[in-house]
């Protein structure tokens, strides 16, 4: 079968290896679509430090089930589409232990940590197949992606009284941008890409703000009369917003962080106290934050299609890599399409 391997900094090669095989309780997936993500071209450009050596990337699946083994309960069975749930969890740490098994301290990712979905088929633990009845295979590898995003909108307890501001229209923006307006609350995305901002607006973003163009301070003072979005969530990972979501939060605010900023990011501490801002961190996501988002697309009222900025074959990765490298800002996702070999 075939295998997408990163060999090193800027190379791709495909492999050849055997097809596994599913042991007791597991489950064989025929992959059908894999997405590149952020971490993916971090890890081809060399700057994913939590990356492996040599990584099979890929964490955001769709797949069919091909075969289960002895064990695996009766509701999984041969040819249904489903997604995979990429992270790990010891079941001992204090995450864990406190029922946030997304959050593990000895997490591995797919694609990250140890090596991926980016391959023909894969043999995982039944637990983390997830069916996602009644929609297209190609969709199915937007679940996980989208979930990220869920999840921080769940970290922040967004109702329909808030006012969210949402930093970054990416593909973990566009999750969070989603579920706090499917909740009711009036949402303000920012990005400096206006094509973002445009489908923020079809995603259910009630005002948007290009920081680029616009004067972000004043522009969200007369958004929300002057007292600031009660909620912020950061999906960048940049100094600057880091110290933006800070600054921007309403007093008594809560402020979200998803994105890693590579740089350290130094903050003048006194607005946490004034403001007596609560402050989460928010890291992957979990069964119900998949489950919520296969809801939301069975409904088929989500622009796919603007999600989804290529789809190559195998063969094209390293191609399709390059092209996101020279322009990071107006990519999406990239799905591999491991159909028809």
């Amino acid at each position: 079968m075939r295998q997408i391997r990163i060999i090193s900094e800027g190379n791709i090669v495909v492999e050849t290896v055997p097809k596994p095989v599913a042991g007791q309780g597991e489950v064989l997936l025929d992959i059908k679509y894999v997405g590149f993500c952020g971490s993916d071209l971090n890890t081809f450009l060399g700057r994913n430090l939590m990356a492996k050596e040599a990584v099979v990337p890929g964490h955001e699946i769709s797949a069919v089930i091909k075969e289960t083994g002895v064990g695996v309960p009766n509701f999984l069975k041969p040819g249904m589409a489903v997604t995979v749930n990429p992270y790990t969890n010891c079941g001992y740490c204090a995450a864990c232990h406190s029922g946030h098994g997304n959050a593990c301290e000895f997490n591995e990712t797919l694609g990250v940590q140890r090596d991926g979905a980016m391959r023909d088929y894969i043999v995982t633990d039944w637990h983390k197949v997830i069916p996602a009845p009644g929609i297209s295979l190609r969709n199915c590898a937007l679940i996980e992606p989208l979930s990220v995003g869920f999840h921080a909108v769940s970290r922040a307890g967004v109702t329909d009284s808030d006012t969210v501001l949402i930093f970054g229209c990416g593909m973990i923006g566009v999750g969070a941008i989603v579920r706090a307006s499917l909740r009711g609350a009036t949402v303000i995305a920012v990005d400096l890409d206006d094509e973002k901002l445009t489908i923020a607006r079809r995603l259910g973003a009630t005002f948007t703000i290009n920081s680029k163009t616009e004067d972000l301070h004043s522009t969200l003072q007369n958004i929300t009369g002057g007292i600031g979005p009660e909620v912020v969530i950061e999906a960048v990972g940049s100094v600057s917003t880091y110290r933006t979501a800070i600054d921007e939060a309403a007093f008594s605010g809560r402020v979200v962080f998803i994105g890693y900023s590579k740089n350290d990011v130094t903050f003048q501490t006194g607005l946490f106290v004034k403001k007596e801002l609560n402050m989460y961190g928010s890291r992957n996501a979990t069964t119900l934050d998949f489950e919520a988002v296969i809801r939301y697309l069975q409904k088929d009222n989500c622009p796919k299609d603007d999600l989804i900025s290529a789809c190559v074959k195998p063969e094209k990765a390293q191609e399709a890599m390059q092209k996101w490298a020279q322009e990071p800002g107006k990519v999406f996702r990239i799905l591999v399409d491991f159909n028809n070999q």
